[in-house]
């Protein structure tokens, strides 16, 4: 998936892979992780989705291992049948990337939308969504 912005070279990003640093240890081992999400894309399967929007704090830490701090910014972890990415804003730089069991993308505050442009490129060539709506409230379900 390439995130980057095209065009003018002065162009501000949209998205960014910050894939800085180490993965941190993790609180649970791959196999628990894998299983996790294995057992959540079996679900997917079961209800003829394509993938699955986590919103919650709960729910990314359980699939994902990464909690994030909200800072009045939205998260996501998206799965699909073959990939796990966390959805974070800019302001965690690095971290989600290092915390999550998965890939990471990072979207930066340059343009209002750029969180949904996120969730667009993570859900590429994907119909049927299933959307945990915790943090969902009325003005972003609009959105």
């Amino acid at each position: 998936m390439n995130v980057f912005a095209k065009g003018m070279p002065n162009e501000l990003l949209r998205l960014q892979n910050m894939h800085n640093g180490e993965k941190a240890v993790p609180t649970f081992s791959a196999a628990e992780m894998s299983r996790r999400q294995d057992g959540l894309r079996k679900i997917l399967a079961e209800l003829k989705l394509d993938a699955a929007i986590l919103t919650s704090y709960h729910n990314i830490c359980y699939f994902a291992d990464f909690l994030y701090c909200y800072f009045g910014r939205r998260y996501a972890f998206v799965v699909t049948a073959d990939k796990a990415v966390s959805i974070s804003a800019g302001i965690d730089a690095g971290q989600p990337w290092r915390r999550t069991f998965g890939d990471n993308v990072t979207y930066t505050d340059w343009q209002r939308d750029n969180y949904f442009h996120a969730l667009q490129q993570a859900l590429l060539n994907v119909k049927r969504i299933g959307i945990e709506y915790d943090h969902v409230n009325l003005d972003l379900r609009k959105l």
